[in-house]
């Protein structure tokens, strides 16, 4: 089935990225139910397993449905990229019982199906309770380094825009998305296939945790396309790629090691991240590579990007053995 947005008017220049940090914890649950289909969050599942007894695992397993779909209201579509978790909660708490009830009776297919747990008026207060408790305990503290993943990638598809176009960036998201005129098409496996106008605008969300792009449940919902995020499987990595020992020699394993990492451009935010190190650690690097002569910065919004000078690729061409 093919899920469309019709992008016409002022729409088709209000294409703009979003990320939820609600989003990625309800998101996240469908690797309780099947951990195989995500093996790059496999240091994550399993430093975080053991805290589960600690949560309210009947309501938490009860938001992913059989086919891994989860009610819409409990995926809201983000304000922007600085979207904060303190934020979300509070108005998942007043979404409308009808919406709760019609987005229940979609994901699970029919009213039949729908968990015990989730029936009656205190079940949203539950879900609440259970989903506040799992961010602290599991989600909070490994946070700044999903983020600086998912920003990373907002940067890198605007750049995109700017140097491609929308439908550049489009081609580049995920294999079952594509532009055709003023409509981006997302295809889908499993549910029906419908068009709608996006009259407001679409919103991208990158996410860690999905295999390929895919939208609300119900085309009622503000049009959304959520779709994998570029560098997600670095998001555990600490140690650095390991640096030609003659770079190491002259600049240092850290420097080296930075300048290794930089086979594209990224962010100090970015960097520190993928290095396990701290960013005031990381600028002080990357101000003496710049003052070097070994790295270009430019500005992209609010970040500061970094690439390899081009002095910087023939050092490391001739260091490689």
């Amino acid at each position: 089935m093919v899920v469309g947005y019709e992008l016409t008017g002022s729409a088709l220049g209000d294409v703009r990225f979003g990320i939820s940090p609600l989003n990625e914890l309800v998101l996240s649950l469908r690797s309780w139910r099947d951990p195989g289909r995500y093996p790059l969050h496999l240091p994550w599942i399993r430093r975080t397993r053991p805290l589960h007894e600690q949560l309210d695992t009947e309501v938490l397993q009860a938001l992913v449905s059989p086919r891994r779909w989860v009610p819409d209201f409990l995926t809201p579509q983000p304000d922007s990229p600085l979207t904060r978790f303190e934020d979300e909660l509070p108005r998942l708490q007043r979404v409308p019982a009808s919406t709760v009830r019609h987005d229940l009776r979609a994901a699970y297919q029919g009213d039949a199906g729908i968990p015990a747990v989730l029936r009656g008026r205190q079940a949203v207060q539950r879900v609440v309770r259970a989903l506040e408790d799992y961010w602290r305990l599991c989600f909070a503290p490994d946070w700044p380094r999903m983020r600086a993943v998912l920003e990373a990638d907002v940067t890198y598809r605007g750049r995109q825009i700017a140097q491609h176009g929308l439908s550049g960036m489009f081609a580049d998201l995920s294999d079952r998305v594509r532009m055709k005129g003023d409509k981006v098409e997302v295809s889908s496996p499993s549910g029906s296939g419908w068009v709608r106008r996006a009259d407001q605008g679409l919103t991208l969300v990158p996410t860690l945790w999905t295999s390929a792009a895919c939208v609300p449940v119900s085309p009622a919902e503000p049009p959304t396309i959520i779709y994998l995020a570029r560098g997600s499987a670095t998001v555990w990595e600490s140690a650095p790629p390991p640096a030609p020992e003659a770079l190491a020699g002259v600049l240092g394993s850290h420097r080296a090691a930075l300048l290794q990492r930089l086979a594209a451009p990224a962010s100090s935010t970015e960097l520190a991240v993928g290095l396990g190190v701290t960013p005031t650690a990381v600028n002080q690097h990357l101000r003496a590579l710049r003052a070097a002569g070994l790295l270009v910065a430019v500005r992209h919004g609010r970040s500061v990007l970094y690439r390899r000078s081009e002095l910087a690729e023939q050092l490391l061409a001739t260091a490689r053995p």
